[in-house]
């Protein structure tokens, strides 16, 4: 056992057995040295030491190396030559309650958010979208969440999007300007995480953080998330671990300094957390990593160098383990430099000389106290791991996946109403709601041509009646001129006649 009196056997130097204080390691740290140097074997003692004492850990696994912490390691030549060095006569090879988890669901139980608790800040640093492209996602979540609008999965967002687009003058008085420009790179974005696999992150059931701070025979459960596909996208591993501790951040109550944590994150890469990251974003990480130990969580990232941690989060890393650095570049020799000066510096070695000449498996070490303040670095040897070093087979990743408590939990997604499905709804009832307003629009000029034609036949028949009755007129008006021309003709023909017979 590493684990006595709430401290932790880390590592060994010259003067003995080095400890970490149990409850000082909430107080965060760092684990650091260029590749091949010892970080991973690092991160696997300090969890599985972790694990004894009864506290669960989340950890990443970038080439299914930690894996084996889930099985019993096996005595070494190596190990059999540590072990008097160390003072350890006969090793309790075991391994610890191990649940693995994998964003894909191909290595383990998926591990699913909503879009809704990935927010609009982080959704956007995934996304990579500019300052005016975050300002319209963030009146997009606004609109949603005034209107009752669940966003679960992209299909959701996508629609909700398309939705605010085509309504933008109706919102834009209220919430500031959209602009389908903006709308259509954020839709160009979804279509690309999409295709990168990034849909299968969102949707329900959602992970419960509290599943984490489990324990199995008094030890604590190693939450170990299969992270080599995830890597591909480093923005998307990234974003999803940071996610996930401000979860713990926001769902943990304040605990204050326990005896021992609840939960040990160990953030491996941490490097690229920090990459292209708005200082917005850096601050509020900052403010998260400041607060998250008050909840009982301790951080510990895990990076090749030092100063890929931002200083303002590096001030904060209390208990600090540095393997050896390289320094071929005048920027490497100055970041050893820097390295060295964060250490409390020892009157037996020169610190910033003892980084470079560190070999596999020794480190500089140097833990918070008793009171919180930093020990006297020392350079030591990390202990050996007593759990399996190196992946597990498939088999017996397939049969812990079976076995674990939370099979059949997060194992199978379900699809609830939400965005997509109201929207769609109230596309069906407007397209109906037009149908019938197309319709009776129809019906009304239907009946309006004919009223035109039955007022335009009426119309010819009165005219036809008129035109009758004035032929009729006329006719008698022609036959009475003529009766009368006629007898006054014939009058003035027998005047003639007679005429010339009495003339004669």
């Amino acid at each position: 056992m590493y684990t006595q009196d709430n401290q932790l056997y880390i590592a060994h130097c010259e003067n003995g057995p080095i400890y970490m204080i149990g409850k000082m390691a909430n107080r965060h740290g760092l684990i650091a040295g260029a590749t091949g140097t010892g970080k991973t074997v690092t991160l696997q003692v300090l969890a599985e030491t972790f694990s004894q004492a009864g506290v669960p850990c989340f950890m990443a696994d970038m080439k299914g190396d930690l894996s084996g912490i889930s099985q019993a390691g096996k005595m070494s030549s190596f190990i059999e030559k540590r072990c008097p060095e160390f003072g350890i006569e006969n090793p309790d090879f075991h391994g610890c309650p191990t649940r693995f988890f994998d964003v894909y669901g191909e290595q383990g139980h998926p591990l699913r958010a909503t879009i809704s608790d990935m927010g609009p800040q982080l959704l956007s640093r995934l996304l990579g979208l500019n300052e005016t492209q975050t300002g319209i996602l963030n009146i997009v979540f606004k609109i949603a969440d005034d209107r009752g609008l669940l966003l679960i999965d992209m299909k959701d967002l996508r629609l909700m999007l398309d939705y605010v687009a085509k309504n933008a003058k109706e919102f834009t008085t209220t919430y500031g300007t959209i602009t389908s420009m903006s709308v259509g790179a954020i839709q160009r974005a979804l279509l690309a995480l999409e295709a990168e696999g990034g849909d299968l992150f969102f949707g329900e059931p959602s992970f419960n953080v509290f599943d984490f701070l489990q324990t199995e025979g008094g030890r604590g459960v190693m939450n170990v998330l299969a992270a080599d596909k995830l890597m591909l996208n480093p923005k998307l591993y990234s974003t999803f671990l940071l996610w996930l501790l401000s979860e713990l951040y926001t769902q943990l109550p304040e605990v204050g300094d326990l005896s021992m944590p609840k939960l040990i994150f160990f953030f491996d890469e941490a490097h690229m957390l920090f990459k292209d990251t708005s200082k917005a974003l850096v601050d509020k990480i900052e403010q998260v990593i400041r607060l998250v130990r008050s909840k009982g969580v301790g951080v510990y990232f895990v990076t090749q160098s030092p100063d890929d941690i931002p200083d303002a989060i590096a001030g904060q890393l209390g208990n600090r383990v540095l393997h050896g650095l390289r320094a071929y570049t005048p920027k490497e020799q100055k970041a050893v430099k820097a390295a060295a000066q964060t250490f409390r510096s020892n009157p037996n070695f020169n610190t910033e000389s003892a980084i470079l000449e560190l070999g596999t498996g020794e480190a500089l070490v140097s833990f918070l106290d008793e009171k919180g303040a930093p020990c006297i670095v020392e350079r030591a040897k990390i202990l050996f791991p007593l759990s399996q070093i190196g992946a597990i087979t498939d088999d017996e990743r397939s049969r812990l996946i079976r076995n674990s408590r939370l099979y059949g939990i997060y194992d199978k997604s379900f699809d609830r109403e939400s965005a997509y499905e109201v929207l769609v709804e109230q596309q069906k009832q407007e397209e109906k709601r037009l149908q019938k307003e197309a319709e009776e629009e129809e019906k009304r000029k239907a009946k309006e041509a004919k009223e035109k034609e039955k007022a335009k036949s009426s119309s010819s028949r009165k005219t036809t009646k008129k035109k009758s009755a004035g032929a009729k007129a006329l006719e008698k008006t022609l036959n009475t001129t003529a009766s009368t021309i006629g007898r006054n003709l014939g009058n003035t023909i027998v005047r003639s006649i007679l005429g010339s017979i009495f003339k004669k």
